[in-house]
């Protein structure tokens, strides 16, 4: 049942990015069109809907999101993501997917080790570049992807506020 939760949500979320692309004049894609068009972001896409975090990802930014695929989700103890989802955790998922998010764009070539930023849920995450950038222990498998309002940068794993 929860798996077919995540397909209805990433379906109902696909199915809704055309509306929104009118607004957007020829800027391209906002951040969240970008991670729904690369369909390795369903989880998260997902969590972002659950948490009431659609608009705010689609406002002008500029944001930095550290956005972990779908795999990173899955290696996440068994139910946890189920549990996150459910209305009555909606600040718990609402903390850690602010975690993953920091204001401003912030490109691979701004990044330093042992670099520290300021994430909108109002902790810092530690940035590591020995032998690959990582972010909270979390490697960036994928970096610099430019979105009209931000950048992306993909990471192997959720991390959590307080686990840095």
């Amino acid at each position: 049942m929860i798996r077919r939760t995540f397909i209805a949500l990433a379906a109902a979320t696909a199915m809704t990015a055309p509306a929104f692309a009118d607004g957007h004049g020829h800027m391209g894609k906002d951040i969240v069109d970008t991670a729904v068009e690369a369909g390795s972001f369903e989880t998260l896409v997902a969590a972002v809907q659950a948490a009431g975090l659609v608009e705010t990802l689609k406002g002008e930014g500029p944001f930095t999101v550290f956005a972990p695929t779908d795999d990173a989700f899955a290696a996440l103890p068994e139910g946890t993501v189920e549990s996150l989802l459910e209305p009555g955790n909606k600040d718990q998922l609402t903390a850690i997917l602010t975690y993953h998010v920091v204001p401003g764009k912030v490109m691979s070539g701004d990044l330093s080790d042992g670099m520290m930023a300021a994430t909108v849920e109002g902790s810092e995450v530690t940035i590591g570049t020995e032998g690959g950038v990582t972010v909270d222990n979390a490697n960036v498998v994928t970096a610099d992807i430019e979105a009209s309002n931000g950048v992306i940068h993909v990471i192997d794993a959720v991390i959590l506020p307080g686990d840095s």
